[in-house]
């Protein structure tokens, strides 16, 4: 007998995709993801336009990561015309990044992933019991609102920045506000990390490629640093494509990108393994004492790296704007378009993003293409659903804990299956 089974609405997660899984004799024989969004162009979109509107379009393929793309597109393009930003620049971007990493993994955190090792539907439903968590994921997102729409001019799509740098500079009234809002939010993000710390993860080990940007120094990977994979492996940001090949399989509309035709893991998790020597000792503490070590090849670990950065951000970007009480100078940008291609690679909250654009001497855009985070674990996901259903079928559980379990796998990796080209529709076929 075969039996199929399709979920047609699973919230908690951003954008849609779809599992197939096929079962015959308690084996899995086929386990394929992949995302059922229409394709939407932008990398065909911006060609033919002036790089300045690539910049704006393109921060629009997401709305969750839109500070990554926009910086990674002004990135690319600074790259294309040997224009180097000011260290001003670069700390006002990193602020500003900072600002989307920490709404991003408060919200993933607190109203994605919890409500799954809590036993509630939604973040609304354990609300009542757990007033103190959200109102720290509210907090903590709220900061996050705050940074950005300060140096991006709003929460969402930042306006505030262009080729070269910024066109508003916040002055000192505006960094004691935000320094006022981190030093509230330090207690919530301790606070998400002891929780996320405490919780009980399903044990799952996948050997595979943990890739990430790596610093030499303290500074944790955000806007710059070399590609590490931690085989020992390093690469050239601009040579990304020459390492990285991009496909699609015929169930899914978004891409599949394997490095050398297998499967890598990018995200918090890589991150930490990757630069585990750039995080302070008080957290590593916290860490051994819940029994979680890195480097570590748990996928469901992801979460506690999220909530281990969120901590780390909160602190760097304390720093930063201490740096800056007085305000931010106001400074002239001049740019002159040139022919050449470039390219923008950056840490967002789900892994490393690529952009490369080509421009004419008029400073047109004639090659673009953008690799995002869910694209690069797409294959990763995939197989981790494999193995983990194997493991709940030898163990015997039955049809609805295994796709409750199967999500909430989907949801460690935080992906945004919007940005790679409503989350889970499974088809379900068993033969005894």
């Amino acid at each position: 007998m075969t039996r199929t089974i399709t979920l047609d609405h699973i919230t908690k997660i951003e954008g849609h995709a779809h599992l197939t899984v096929k079962i015959a004799k308690g084996k899995v024989k086929k386990c394929e993801l992949g995302s059922t969004e229409g394709a939407r162009f932008f990398e065909g979109l911006v060609v033919g336009r002036p790089y300045d509107d690539g910049v704006e379009m393109t921060m629009r393929i997401c709305g969750i990561c839109s500070v990554g793309h926009f910086t990674a597109s002004l990135k690319a393009l600074e790259d294309a015309m040997g224009v180097t930003p000011s260290r001003q620049t670069q700390a006002m971007r990193e602020i500003m990044a900072i600002g989307e990493r920490i709404r991003s993994h408060a919200t993933h955190l607190y109203f994605l992933s919890l409500p799954d090792f809590l036993g509630y539907e939604s973040a609304l439903a354990m609300a009542q019991k757990y007033k103190r968590q959200i109102e720290d994921a509210l907090t903590l997102m709220r900061t996050g609102n705050e940074i950005v729409t300060v140096f991006g001019g709003r929460q969402m799509h930042p306006m505030g920045g262009r080729v070269g740098g910024f066109t508003h500079f916040p002055n000192a009234q505006q960094v004691k506000h935000l320094l006022a809002l981190l030093e509230e939010a330090k207690a919530p993000a301790l606070r998400t990390l002891d929780l996320f710390l405490s919780l009980t993860y399903p044990s799952l080990t996948s050997q595979r490629e943990h890739i990430s940007l790596h610093q030499q120094h303290d500074d944790w990977p955000l806007l710059t640093g070399t590609i590490t994979s931690d085989a020992g492996k390093t690469f050239a940001p601009e040579r990304y494509e020459e390492y990285f090949t991009e496909y699609v399989d015929r169930w899914s509309t978004a891409k599949f990108v394997v490095r050398r035709g297998k499967s890598y893991q990018l995200g918090a998790l890589p991150r930490i393994n990757n630069n585990v020597h750039g995080l302070a000792p008080d957290l590593l503490a916290k860490c051994k004492r819940a029994g979680i070590t890195f480097p570590s090849k748990n996928p469901f670990h992801n979460i506690v790296a999220q909530a281990l950065e969120l901590v780390h951000w909160v602190r760097r970007c304390q720093k930063l704007l201490a740096a800056h009480k007085q305000g931010f100078r106001r400074e002239a940008i001049r740019v002159t378009p040139r022919a050449g291609t470039g390219v923008g690679v950056v840490e967002v909250p789900r892994g490393i993003l690529f952009h490369t654009y080509t421009i004419d001497e008029q400073g047109y855009i004639t090659r673009a293409n953008i690799m995002t985070p869910t694209c690069q674990n797409l294959k990763a996901m995939q197989e981790d659903c494999k193995q983990y259903l194997q493991q709940l079928l030898d163990a015997g559980a039955g049809k609805k804990t295994i796709v409750l379990e199967l999500e909430k796998l989907i949801r460690a990796y935080d992906p945004c299956f919007s940005c790679s080209t409503h989350f889970l529709d499974v088809d379900w076929e068993e033969t005894p």
